[in-house]
Order: structure tokens, then C-alpha cells, then sequence
């Protein structure tokens, strides 16, 4: 599978996050997620396809108990921190503050 075929939802993403990135407020990893999530603080959660199924559902029943929105992101590790602007791998961002982007408005807009 190629990098360079991407669907509009996920390069809406990646650019969404890019500009969260510079305008807003954010934390990578599952340790500063589960931190954020049990602040309330969280608006959005990302997560990589290839994160590991335990942390994966760590994150979810915490994101369900502070009423946080949970966001499956379609590339790898290595795709979600390149997206981020990061040159290393990230399996996890958290949302804060969204700064500029209009990502939160998107995914409540998103049909299930």
C-alpha cells in the first residue's frame, strides 16, 4: 500500500492537524493521554491503527468516562507524527485546545 494514496477524510485530517499543531494545544503518547483524559482536559483523541490493543482499550474506557471524542487515525505511527510535524513515531495525540482548526467541529459533523 502506498503513502501517497490518501483518502479527503484523512488528508482533511492531516491538515487539520498540522494546524493544530501550530495554533493549539496538544500532548503525544498514551502516558500524557491518560493524564489529560484523567484531568478532563481532552477534547480529541488520536490514535494510530497499529497501537497496541491493551493501551488501546485503556484509552477508550477513560475517553468514555470524561466524555472525550475518540478519533481512529487510518496510518500508522509513522504517518500519525509525520502528520503532526514530528520526526519521530507517535501512536497517540491528544487534543487540548484546538487552537485555529476546525477538527473538532469536523468530527461531530463526521456521520456514524
Amino acid at each position: 500500500m502506498g503513502r501517497k494514496n490518501l483518502s479527503k477524510a484523512r488528508e482533511s485530517i492531516i491538515s487539520s492537524l498540522s494546524l493544530v499543531t501550530k495554533s493549539g494545544k496538544y500532548s503525544l503518547g498514551i502516558a500524557q493521554t491518560l493524564k489529560a483524559l484523567r484531568s478532563g482536559d481532552a477534547k480529541l483523541v488520536i490514535f494510530a491503527s497499529n497501537v497496541k490493543p491493551a493501551h488501546k482499550s485503556l484509552i477508550e474506557y477513560y475517553a468514555m468516562l470524561s466524555g472525550c471524542e475518540i478519533l481512529p487515525f487510518e496510518g500508522d505511527n509513522v504517518d500519525l507524527g509525520t502528520a503532526c510535524g514530528k520526526y519521530f513515531r507517535s501512536s497517540v495525540i491528544t487534543i487540548i485546545d484546538a487552537g485555529e482548526s476546525e477538527i473538532l467541529k469536523m468530527i461531530k459533523e463526521k456521520p456514524q
